[in-house]
């Protein structure tokens, strides 16, 4: 399996297992299942609610035997409602209980965005905080004693424009290590992208499948590329997405998907492929923001994704 690889030598493998949607009580069939067939990266993140479940498939694991702590690479993520820098430690201990880990490979900022303290989701602008009361960089400023702390070995951001990574490290000791971002065919984030990679950040991509709202696997071009290579689209986009040396989190609590999506390793496309993916891009998301947008809120959507 490729891999991203770290400044201080850490992998983290570019297929992985999401759990975004996946209910508790089918989770951990998941990530025993993932694990079992060879998924050694798995995406977590608390507003998810279900790292509980993922602690528990990933207990029975190590006590059987079946793999090792230092094996497994295991994201989690900075919710809104705790971006207070006061908020930050008690809110990756409670990850951190919730998985039974010691500590978490990569911990991000989920949004550019902060909420009340306890807020799941706003239902109007009293829920929310500017980003002048809790600075971006104030809360990056504790994730990096995080790090230091050996709580998470890596840290990073997630649904972060080039604005907001700017934002971030203005007065950082530590890079984010990874910009986690909706990437996908219809989505394929050149500028931001391009951006990362020059200044050393690298790229996860959740959603690299659509959805049902997109149907991105039922587009002809790809369903074309993967009868050329006996294989399936979704094997095509994961294929096209470690390609680029984007790492995939793919969601799925279906053992014979993830089976599917694990064999993505073993396709490669060509520049024909390439360019005819290329071309397919579309700019339309599937994860907006919406839900922390409200009229006379702090935030727009041009504040959160600044400059597509």
């Amino acid at each position: 399996m490729k891999s991203i690889t770290f400044k201080n030598g850490d992998r983290m493998p570019l297929l992985g297992l999401g759990t975004w949607r996946a209910q508790p009580y089918e989770v951990y069939r998941a990530v025993v299942e993932a694990v079992r067939v060879g998924y050694r990266h798995i995406d977590c993140a608390a507003i998810y609610g279900n790292e509980k479940e993922v602690g528990r498939a990933l207990g029975d694991l190590f006590a059987q035997g079946v793999v090792a702590r230092e094996e497994l690479f295991v994201t989690s993520k900075l919710w809104n409602g705790s971006h207070a820098p006061e908020e930050v430690e008690p809110a990756l201990m409670r990850t951190l209980s919730d998985l039974g880990l010691d500590y978490v490979d990569l911990y991000l900022i989920h949004w550019p965005i902060a909420f009340r303290k306890g807020v799941s989701m706003p239902r109007s602008t009293d829920d929310l905080i500017s980003l002048e009361e809790i600075p971006l960089e104030a809360t990056w400023e504790i994730m990096e004693d995080m790090a230091t702390k050996k709580l998470a070995r890596h840290i990073g951001v997630s649904n972060f424009s080039i604005e907001a990574l700017e934002k971030v490290q203005s007065n950082a000791c530590r890079t984010p290590e990874m910009n986690q971002i909706e990437v996908h065919p219809y989505m394929q984030q050149n500028r931001l992208a391009d951006y990362c990679y020059r200044h050393g950040i690298p790229v996860t991509a959740y959603s690299p499948l659509g959805s049902h709202r997109n149907a991105v696997l039922e587009d002809a071009v790809l369903r074309d590329i993967a009868r050329k290579h006996g294989c399936t689209p979704a094997q095509v986009v994961l294929a096209w997405l470690m390609g680029r040396e984007i790492a995939a989190i793919p969601k799925s609590v279906h053992p014979d998907r993830i089976r599917e999506n694990f064999g993505a390793s073993d396709i490669s496309l060509d520049v024909d492929d390439r360019m005819r993916i290329a071309a397919l891009d579309r700019r339309t998301r599937i994860t907006d923001g919406s839900f922390a947008v409200f009229e006379g809120g702090p935030y727009t959507r041009e504040s959160i994704w600044g400059k597509e």
